[in-house]
């Protein structure tokens, strides 16, 4: 395994993983600075995107879980997501796989519900 996509973060349940060994230590030397008041919240946000891996991949499985904590057919979640029924369906059977800003909205919907990309 590439040494900058290991667990950083320890002590917690949450991952992160790093896109490079180098932005790891960026990000490190950054989080120092925010917790010292020298960076505010908005550029640690800003460099958190730059460095963390965004989103890991997303199980046929959690897909569904997904839709169904939400109370929502595959129409209606496909609708959520902008994307077509027939996507959704393909996504649960395992013949596809998200990618893009639906990854990116599948797992912000897994992290928070379905109701942060609303």
């Amino acid at each position: 395994m590439d040494p900058g996509r290991r667990n950083m973060k320890q002590g917690t349940s949450k991952r992160r993983t790093y896109r490079s060994e180098a932005l790891r230590s960026a990000h490190l030397a950054m989080q120092g600075l925010h917790k010292a008041g020298a960076v505010d919240k908005a550029t640690m946000r800003r460099f958190d995107a730059a460095c963390l891996t965004p989103v890991e991949d997303l199980k046929p499985e959690d897909i569904k879980s997904i839709r169904e904590q939400a109370h929502m057919s595959q129409a209606i979640f496909a609708l959520t997501l902008n994307v077509g029924t027939s996507l959704v369906s393909q996504w649960e059977r395992g013949e596809k796989r998200p990618s893009g800003p639906s990854l990116k909205l599948l797992s912000l919907a897994k992290a928070k519900g379905v109701e942060a990309i609303l």
